[in-house]
């Protein structure tokens, strides 16, 4: 019997951990608290709770939080969950009070409220962090709207560009993740607290109150779709994980620059390191880094999906596995924005190496067939395979299409022996670059008028 009783125990030790949230979800006690004094603040408007009560709770509920702010407070697996855990304190302190907080709620709506004040919070304290990095990037790109890169398709040298106006690029793909945290901020700020298990209840609630108290919008308009909704928290994994795909990108092209065989860019040693072994080398570990975490954030958006996609209505144990995929993805986002907006600050741009690089693959071959088709009246066609030939006879003499004078192209096609002095300019890399004036081109004077634009919206963001 001594063993049967030791394998019982055993075993409700390992169903405790397995079913308890506790460990995990204490990460949520601030808005657990918070969402606890508005329900009691309303209990007390509509009558549920005397005045005497109401304070007795609210006033216990801050010792709780600061018990555990300060680090006072135990948490145990015996409570299962920081709902819980909370009470269970606060009716230690206050007495039968304590034991009257719960009354017209469920721990179903108390935990979804808790979850959705987090990703609310979350959500603007991320939009914050990327309207920092955004502001590096204008930044950065405002001094080097002259500064010639090699722009790419495939990663071959494609056409000049200024490196302020590729750094713009990025700029507008933070922008977007900007506005896609501010959207679902405002989809997704409605209250769920007063939904109780899934079917409201019997008690005189008053849920405009507690919405309003917590900062919401309105009450949601369902209380079953309430406790099982978890759309919320899949829309900020998504949106981090967007974030962290752009985060990805620039960290591969931040590889590549500092790469020896390109040295446009030289990063600071606050974010990079010395091999172990080969004192020569500096590794571009941060940018690394940032581009490995983004598979961990992906992970976790794909993880709460597959939780949802077979749960019947209403609330389900299942989504016990919303939250920590949630948290990891957004303590990633949080570090990641906070590091790559002081690598691209402190980065040190070779310009020289930049506009050297532009000399190779021919980056104003596409300006000599807008030339033909603009000032010589050829069909594009026949003004692209001209460009080829002029290409081949560059690469002949060992020389970029730049680079070669007015005899040299014209010894490369029949068709263009006559061709005026005039096309030495339009193949000039600089020229090219500035040739762009197109709206949203690559031209200093419209790089400007973008870092214009993208200084206005962070005035009014």
């Amino acid at each position: 019997m001594a063993n049967d009783q030791i394998l019982k125990n055993t075993n409700a030790k390992i169903l405790d951990e397995f079913n308890a949230s506790i460990m995990f979800d204490k990460e949520l006690y601030s808005q657990d608290i918070r969402g606890s004094i508005a329900h009691s603040q309303m209990l007390q408007e509509q009558g549920i709770l005397t005045k005497e009560e109401q304070e007795s709770i609210e006033s216990g509920l801050l010792q709780v939080k600061e018990e555990i702010e300060s680090g006072k407070f135990e948490f145990s697996l015996a409570y299962e969950d920081i709902h819980m855990a909370v009470e269970n304190r606060l009716t230690e302190i206050v007495g039968e009070p304590g034991k009257r907080l719960h009354t017209a709620r469920s721990r179903n709506d108390q935990v979804v409220t808790d979850f959705r004040l987090y990703v609310q919070e979350k959500s603007l304290s991320i939009k914050g962090l990327l309207k920092e990095l955004i502001e590096a990037f204008v930044s950065v790109s405002d001094k080097h709207t002259t500064t010639l890169i090699p722009g790419m398709t495939h990663l071959q040298h494609a056409q000049p560009l200024n490196f302020g106006y590729h750094l713009l690029a990025y700029a507008n793909m933070f922008k977007r993740d900007f506005e896609r945290f501010e959207s679902s901020y405002e989809r997704n700020n409605y209250s769920p607290l007063g939904s109780a298990a899934l079917a409201g209840t019997p008690h005189n609630i008053n849920r405009d109150s507690t919405s309003s108290k917590l900062g919401f919008k309105a009450p949601s308009a369902h209380a079953m779709d309430s406790v099982s909704d978890r759309d919320f928290a899949l829309e900020i994994l998504f949106n981090i994980s967007t974030s962290m795909m752009h985060i990805s990108r620039i960290s591969e092209e931040l590889v590549i620059w500092s790469s020896y065989e390109f040295q446009f860019i030289r990063m600071s040693d606050e974010y990079a390191t010395t091999s172990s072994i080969m004192p020569q080398k500096k590794n571009p570990d941060v940018p690394e880094l940032l581009r490995g975490k983004t598979g961990r954030v992906y992970g976790n958006l794909i993880s709460l999906f597959t939780v949802m996609k077979g749960l019947p209505l209403a609330y389900n144990k299942d989504t016990q596995e919303d939250k920590e995929g949630v948290f990891d993805s957004v303590k990633t986002i949080e570090i990641s924005l906070k590091i790559l907006t002081q690598v691209i600050k402190t980065m040190i741009v070779n310009t020289e190496k930049m506009e050297n690089a532009c000399k190779i693959g021919h980056l104003s071959a596409t300006d000599l067939a807008d030339y033909l088709v603009q000032k010589q009246n050829m069909p594009f066609r026949t003004a692209y395979y001209i460009t080829k030939d002029v290409v081949a006879k560059a690469n002949s003499l060992n020389k970029d299409i730049s680079e070669l004078n007015l005899s040299e192209i014209r010894e490369s096609n029949e068709e263009i022996k006559d061709i005026n002095e005039e096309i030495i300019m339009y193949l000039d890399l600089r020229n090219s670059m500035n040739a762009r004036i197109s709206y949203g081109g690559t031209s200093t004077i419209q790089t400007v008028e973008q870092i214009k634009d993208f200084e206005e919206w962070l005035i009014n963001n």
